[in-house]
C-alpha cells in the first residue's frame, strides 16, 4: 500500500512537471509568432518543428491522467486535479496547434502586409503568452485570483482583434493597399483571439481544480466549437 502511494503522488507530480514544460514551450512559440509575422524564418521553422513534440507532451499526460483514473481511483482533490489536467492538455494543444497555423500563414503573408497590423499582433502575441503561462501557473498552484486576471486580460486580446479588424476593413476599402492578403491578415488576428479564449478556459479549469466549478464555461463557447 505504501508503495502503491508513493507512486500515485509520483504520478501526480509527473502530470504537474509535464504540464509546466508543455506550457512553457507553448508560450515561447506563442512569443516566437511576433518575429515569424516579422518575416524571421528560423522564427516560422522553430514554431512549426514543435508539432510533434507537442503531441508527445499531449499524450504523455493524458496517459498518465487515465492511469491514476483507471487504476489509483483519486477522490476530491487529486480528482479535480487529474480531470483538470485531461481537460487542460486538450485547451492548451488547441493553442499550440493555432501557433502552428500563424506560423503557416507567416510563410505566406508578406512582411509589407504584416506590419500594416505589427503592433497589433506584436501585443496580442505577448499578452496571449502570459495569459497561457498564468493560467497554468494558476492551475497548478490552485491560485484563484490569477485565473481570474487571465478572465481580465482576455478583454484586452479581444480589443486588438476589433482593433485590427477596423485596421483591415480600411485597408480594404482604401485603394493604396492591395486586398490580396488582407483576409489572411485578420484571420491572423481571429488566431490571437481564439488562442485567448483556450487559455480562459485553462483558468476556468484552474477554477475548477479548487472549487469543484467553473466560472466562465457557460460564458465560453466549447472548446470543439472553437477549432
Amino acid at each position: 500500500m505504501v508503495a502503491t502511494r508513493s507512486e500515485f503522488l509520483k504520478q501526480l507530480e509527473d502530470i504537474d512537471e509535464a504540464l509546466g514544460r508543455f506550457a512553457a514551450k507553448t508560450a515561447e512559440d506563442v512569443r516566437a509568432l511576433a518575429q515569424a509575422l516579422a518575416g524571421d524564418k528560423q522564427a516560422i521553422e522553430s514554431v512549426l518543428a514543435g508539432d510533434q513534440p507537442a503531441r508527445r507532451q499531449r499524450a504523455l499526460i493524458e496517459d498518465i491522467c487515465f492511469d491514476i483514473m483507471l487504476l489509483q481511483q483519486p477522490v476530491a482533490g487529486d480528482l479535480r486535479f487529474v480531470s483538470g489536467s485531461f481537460r487542460l492538455v486538450s485547451d492548451l494543444s488547441h493553442i499550440d496547434d493555432k501557433a502552428r497555423d500563424v506560423a503557416e500563414l507567416a510563410q505566406i503573408l508578406p512582411a509589407e502586409v504584416t506590419e500594416k497590423l505589427g503592433d497589433h499582433l506584436s501585443f496580442a502575441s505577448e499578452r496571449v503568452a502570459t495569459m497561457l503561462e498564468d493560467a497554468v501557473e494558476a492551475f497548478r498552484t490552485s491560485d484563484v485570483e490569477k485565473a481570474r486576471g487571465v478572465f481580465a486580460m482576455d478583454d484586452d486580446v479581444d480589443d486588438v482583434y476589433l482593433a485590427a479588424e477596423g485596421v483591415v476593413i480600411d485597408l480594404i476599402k482604401s485603394s493604396e493597399t492591395s486586398a490580396k492578403y488582407l483576409p489572411e491578415l485578420l484571420m491572423v488576428a481571429k488566431y490571437f483571439e481564439r488562442m485567448g479564449d483556450d487559455a480562459v478556459r485553462i483558468a476556468d479549469w484552474a477554477i475548477f481544480r479548487v472549487t469543484g466549478a467553473r466560472e466562465r464555461a457557460a460564458a465560453e463557447p466549447d472548446a470543439a466549437d472553437a477549432q
